[in-house]
């Protein structure tokens, strides 16, 4: 009786957890719908309203398939049928045909074709768009008249009408070419389909949804890595219902080039305060992450080298202050300074290929003594300099960060600097040119999780394209304990028939 007891306790506490979900998305549901259609929006140029409409379908669909796969499932008998306007008659066609394996009926006679059911998908290649027409005949036996049908293997986006390559294809645009859904709907209208950016807002906001599991995979791994590279960097965001836009803030984590995977989650937050970096890390629970943390000298990391993190200075920060007292100044000391940066890189040259102990070998045999001279030479030239200008600043941000900046020459897993996350950023800022802002944080994080997937196919020597068309044909029937499968760095391109 005690064990039925607590059985029905664990029961009422998750349909209230699920109730609570639902109740909160479907609040957050009515409040978009207030803002797409609140007055206010006409405060916005007329671009930027396209692209906040944008946004919020993209954030509602995305609500409502986050509402749908939080209640309960419904039989088959009560799934409604979403009615459409058939595909233009026009574009050309191919059929894909799905037959039972066997027609012999478990009776043992042969069955007979009596017809067919057929469904549309719209494709696209670049320029052209087609129709994919599935066609699943209907085989019935004469004499106990059972019908047999081939089912279809689910979608990424249940009833459709988009292909995974038009989906990959509005994907990767969006966030890895940097071209708004506006655009895209006249890119398409001229090769002879109109597609409403509304309908490819929907699409966007689902497949975000669906996504998740794997970039949440993916950050899973990147948090195995012994050693990470930090940084962040602005992205306005607007305030609907102001008109205006805040600062908030596209964080960047990536393996170094020496690890064996190859990784980088982009992880959007509405500050760029600490707590961002520390709730990334999972700093303070039991899944907390030990390990040597790459980055510039902002304060927002520096809790986390009091909970159990080892910080890595970024050596190519510490040249740049030298570098701009020679460009901007024709400074001695600036130019005297790059002569012992240049010489601590000519070592990291060489010691690219090596393994972690030879190239920790290398770097305390012809690194260190640099190091070791560098370090006097700031000492001594900070004697001569006043304080306060900006000599003594760059003087200073090397002798104050020293442990740090030279940890790496006694760790051969460690990199000298961290060029490569700031690499992986770069397109963050050639994309906030073309998207202007974030329309919202749901908007921000979809941007980032995606963005996740295409940069790190990307530095996996893949083409984004292709992974993540392959990726949305095949994550509808891939078992949840397998979806690390699909990461970008295990993935393998389909072989083609």
């Amino acid at each position: 009786m005690g064990a039925l007891r607590a059985e029905l306790v664990r029961k009422d506490k998750a349909l209230l957890f699920k109730q609570t979900l639902v109740d909160k998305l479907t609040h957050e549901n009515a409040v978009l719908k207030r803002l797409k259609f609140a007055a206010q929006s006409e405060a916005y140029t007329s671009e930027q309203k396209s692209l906040l409409d944008e946004t919020f379908d993209m954030d509602l669909a995305a609500v409502a398939r986050e509402i749908e796969n939080a209640q309960p499932k419904k039989p088959d008998g009560e799934k409604r049928q979403p009615k459409r306007a058939p595909l233009p008659a026009h574009l050309p066609r191919h059929d894909v045909h799905h037959e039972p394996a066997s027609t012999t009926c478990k009776c043992g006679c042969t069955m007979k074709r009596i017809g067919e059911d057929v469904s549309e998908k719209l494709d696209y290649t670049p320029g052209i768009f087609t129709v994919e027409r599935h066609v699943r005949g209907k085989w019935v036996c004469a004499e106990c008249e059972t019908l047999v049908q081939a089912p279809m293997d689910p979608h990424i986006i249940d009833k459709g009408i988009p292909t995974t390559r038009l989906l990959a294809q509005v994907l990767v645009a969006k966030y890895l070419d940097h071209l708004p859904l506006y655009r895209q709907e006249a890119i398409f209208e001229r090769a002879g389909m109109a597609i409403a950016r509304s309908t490819l807002a929907q699409w966007v906001g689902e497949c975000g949804v669906q996504l998740q599991p794997l970039v949440d995979a993916l950050t899973a791994e990147l948090l195995k890595a012994p050693v990470l590279h930090a940084d962040e960097t602005p992205v306005p965001m607007l305030k609907p219902g102001k008109g205006k836009t805040h600062r908030a803030y596209m964080w960047s984590w990536c393996t170094t080039q020496f690890h064996d995977i190859r990784a980088v989650v982009f992880n959007f937050a509405e500050t760029r305060g600490g707590q961002n970096a520390r709730d990334f890390l999972q700093l303070g629970t039991s899944a907390s992450w030990k390990g040597s943390l790459v980055v510039d000298d902002f304060s927002g990391y520096k809790q986390c080298f009091d909970m159990g993190v080892t910080e890595a200075g970024c050596m190519a920060h510490a040249r740049r202050k030298f570098h701009e007292l020679w460009v901007n100044h024709q400074s001695k000391v600036g130019e005297q300074a790059l002569k012992f940066f240049q010489a601590l890189y000519d070592v990291e040259r060489d010691a690219a290929g090596l393994g972690i102990e030879d190239r920790r070998a290398l770097r305390l045999e012809r690194a260190k003594p640099v190091a070791d001279a560098l370090k006097q030479w700031l000492d001594e030239h900070r004697q001569k300099v006043p304080g306060g200008s900006a000599t003594a600043k760059a003087l200073d941000y090397s002798r104050r960060r020293w442990e740090a900046l030279t940890r790496y020459l006694g760790d051969g897993r460690l990199p000298i600097d961290n060029n490569w996350v700031e690499n992986q950023i770069r397109p963050i800022a050639l994309g906030r040119a073309n998207w202007l802002f974030a329309g919202s944080l749901r908007a921000g994080k979809r941007a980032a999780a995606i963005m996740s997937l295409l940069h790190s196919a990307r530095i996996n020597g893949h083409d984004p394209y292709a992974y993540l068309r392959d990726v949305l044909e095949r994550l509808p029937l891939q078992p949840a304990s397998r979806i690390d499968e699909l990461l970008p760095h295990r993935w393998h391109a389909p072989h083609q028939d």
